[in-house]
């Protein structure tokens, strides 16, 4: 009998062993959260890759090192499109409340979890150096050659047009041969930098991260019928919710924001 006792033991030992060493009861604690080991989907806007790739990522894996983030970057409305086709994306981050909007029309995203975490500014750019005789967005259709985020995807490019149309500039912003259509920031900022486009029209932080470009302008407040607002949620399809949860509250605590400003954003 004490043999049988010690054999029942010595297997429930083992079995408790291997359920513990097991990948789904593997846990990181950090911030007193039990958070299980799996992999987010990040879709966020081009224009915060620098902050999500240089420090936001790395420092929240660091803290809970269980949760690895895949972040994919392009234009808000490009990912808009790519969730409603498919992919499956665990937290969406988007330069805009519109595409964000259609996404929680459509059930993509629940209303109640989104989060407007940030702002923004738009400015008008030119390369370093250059010697363009524009000196603000009212003026902007002197230059040759004006690059803007496509309007019918890039939440900027929907910025630039308006501000244009209310300053009643955008047609002859928007004349053939003078404006060159980005799909996304990225895109216009890289053009300006090399001096393929005059001057163009991009967010604040993202004039800030290169050095090739200088800031003609700041569109003043009042120009566009709201402000530039980034809009965080979990996606309603997520598989992790919880864990997205955690992301999602970790880009929002002081810690986050005080990374997100470090790269230009203000909190909303």
């Amino acid at each position: 009998m004490k043999n049988a006792s010690k054999m029942a033991k010595l297997v429930l030992f083992a079995a408790l062993f291997v359920a513990v060493q097991s990948p789904r009861a593997l846990f990181a604690f950090g911030g007193g959260e039990n958070v299980e080991k799996t992999t987010l989907t990040l879709a966020a806007a081009a224009s915060l890759k620098n902050a999500f790739d240089g420090k936001l990522i790395p420092q929240f894996q660091a803290k809970y090192p269980n949760v690895a983030i895949d972040g994919t970057y392009a234009s808000s409305g490009n990912l808009q499109t790519q969730i409603e086709n498919g992919l499956v994306a665990d937290v969406f981050f988007s330069a805009a409340l519109t595409q964000m909007n259609a996404l929680a029309t459509k059930g993509f995203v629940n209303d109640a979890d989104v989060v407007k975490l940030l702002q923004n500014k738009l400015v008008l750019i030119k390369k370093k150096g250059s010697t363009t005789t524009v000196a603000d967005f009212a003026g902007v259709a002197r230059a040759k050659t004006v690059a803007i985020g496509d309007p019918k995807s890039v939440p900027a490019g929907q910025y630039a047009q308006e501000a244009f149309t209310k300053l009643g500039n955008w047609a002859a912003v928007n004349a053939a041969g003078k404006a060159s259509l980005g799909a996304d920031v990225t895109q216009v900022l890289g053009w300006v930098a090399a001096g393929s486009a005059e001057v163009g029209v991009v967010y604040a932080t993202d004039a800030a991260s290169n050095a090739d470009v200088e800031v003609i302008a700041v569109l003043q407040d009042g120009v566009l019928a709201a402000p530039v607002i980034y809009p965080v949620a979990v996606t309603a399809k997520s598989a992790h919710t919880a864990q997205a949860k955690l992301f999602v509250d970790y880009l929002a605590s002081p810690e986050g924001i005080a990374v997100f400003k470090e790269y230009g954003f203000a909190q909303n």
